[in-house]
């Protein structure tokens, strides 16, 4: 049967006289008086401190609904939109009409762990800091500390083959540190201090550079020449690390100089006290006497005292031409030139064709190259090194 409109329309009226003013909500307002009673806050507002109530007529905590009022505004809403700005009040001031809570500290919600004092929180920052800023102790490097590098791998950088041919070497027992010949692999040296040797030859495992040059004639020996010469620095021009020449040729001499930033090899190498040998190759005009190689073994007469030769041989003949080799130890100026004069044959050409254990070999007049670490070894041991 159809109903009239008359009942819907004051069904619907009824529905919307609800939440009018003169009736109370059916569900939301109990539950609010119910949360208002139990002293609880709202679940949405249970994150913020709750305070107290303020006098009569002013606002309540939760909702900032006055006591007394005709309108219900204890809503749901209404109190989740409170809490969306920033939630409840601490307090209400005293007197009609106010808006905001006590200046008090805020009350502690539940939930909530117990503020640490800053000092405490400082001392604790201060014992991190003395724990992680101990300075750290760093022991010497010796042979065998783990603070040093590998055998092998410097036996590598210092030339002698690849880390797994060093290794060979160290399994063959060919090397040796400070005097004892390593076995086992692994062992850590410094190379600052170690003496490393292979084959009994020193291994120069520092930054130094050994060459040799077969300087042609008219090559002044020195790095820098005030005249604009030839000299030898024009042959190392673009090395960073500068770098001397191992004593003297004269300008017209041609042959083998050793140019290196080993100070005290260098010097051990010119002392006269080493007596390292060198061999030279003179073109004069014979014919030659047959005591010829034996008044240079026993001495020449020169301006500033005797002269002697080590050895002497003639290498080739040609008429009058001869090739004849002179090994000395002495290194003063001119001695070979001065030597054959004083004996009657003054030089057409001179050749350096060795220096100590360095020999010239097929190297081209003007090339420079860079000695091999065996080379090196030999030279180290010819003076002690």
């Amino acid at each position: 049967m159809r109903s009239s409109g008359r009942n819907n329309d004051s069904g619907r009226g009824n529905y919307r006289g609800a939440g009018g003013g003169t009736s109370q909500p059916k569900a939301g307002g109990k539950r609010d008086d119910k949360q208002q009673r139990a002293g609880r806050p709202r679940p949405e507002e249970r994150r913020y401190d709750v305070g107290g109530t303020g006098g009569p007529g002013g606002k309540d905590e939760r909702g900032g609904a006055k006591s007394g009022g005709s309108k219900s505004t204890g809503s749901r809403g209404a109190a989740a939109r409170g809490g969306a700005k920033g939630g409840p009040r601490t307090g209400a001031k005293s007197g009609p009409g106010a808006k905001g809570g006590p200046k008090g500290g805020p009350q502690r919600g539940r939930g909530q762990a117990p503020a640490r004092p800053r000092e405490y929180d400082a001392q604790v920052e201060e014992r991190n800091r003395a724990r992680h800023n101990k300075p750290q102790i760093k022991t010497p490097k010796t042979f065998g500390d783990q603070d040093g590098e590998r055998l092998q791998k410097v036996l590598a950088r210092a030339g002698m083959g690849s880390r797994r041919a060093c290794e060979e070497l160290i399994d063959q027992a060919r090397v040796e540190v400070n005097g004892q010949i390593v076995m086992e692999q692994g062992v850590r040296v410094d190379p600052e201090k170690d003496e490393i040797k292979v084959d009994g030859l020193t291994v120069a495992t520092q930054s130094y550079l050994f060459f040799a040059l077969n300087k042609p004639a008219g090559v002044v020996s020195t790095m820098e020449d005030p005249d604009g010469r030839q000299c030898l620095g024009d042959y190392v021009t673009n090395r960073e690390t500068r770098l001397f020449h191992v004593g003297r040729l004269d300008t017209e001499t041609e042959g083998i100089i050793l140019l290196t930033n080993h100070g005290e090899l260098a010097h051990r190498l010119t002392h006269p006290r080493y007596g390292v040998k060198k061999t030279y190759l003179a073109a004069i005009q014979g014919p030659l006497p047959r005591d010829l190689g034996k008044q240079l073994k026993d001495g020449i007469q020169l301006e500033d005292g005797y002269a002697r030769a080590d050895h002497f041989r003639v290498v080739e003949n040609t008429g009058k031409n001869y090739l004849v080799e002179v090994t000395l130890h002495e290194g003063r100026k001119h001695i070979v030139r001065r030597m054959l004069s004083e004996a009657g044959f003054p030089v057409d050409k001179l050749v350096r064709t060795s220096f100590g254990p360095i020999a010239l070999g097929d190297q081209k007049s003007g090339w420079l190259r860079r000695m091999t670490n065996t080379e090196v070894g030999m030279l180290m041991r010819e003076v002690e090194l």
